[in-house]
């Protein structure tokens, strides 16, 4: 069975809840369980996610379904380069 990828706006919740539970004296090993994840993904959120507002995580998404796009048209692009150097040069 997959495992369930949580939502960028998801994410960012969490992060504010553990800063939320930090606010009330608990630790960062006692806050973290309580929203569902482990240590290792907390500070992994927190490097790529921490500080970004909910429009910026929505950027961030479009950005990334854009990349994979823009990769297969720069591929496209560069074989029918190829192409018609080769052609140009078999012709000459």
């Amino acid at each position: 069975m997959a495992e369930q990828r949580e939502k960028p706006k998801d994410i960012e919740l969490k992060l504010r809840q553990v800063e939320v539970l930090q606010g009330q004296g608990k630790s960062v090993s006692e806050a973290v369980p309580q929203i569902g994840v482990t240590i290792h993904t907390y500070y992994r959120w927190r490097k790529e996610y921490g500080g970004m507002s909910r429009d910026q995580l929505k950027r961030l998404k479009e950005l990334e379904t854009e990349k994979p796009r823009l990769k297969r048209i720069v591929a496209v692009l560069s074989l029918d380069e190829m192409i018609l150097t080769e052609a140009a040069r078999v012709n000459f």
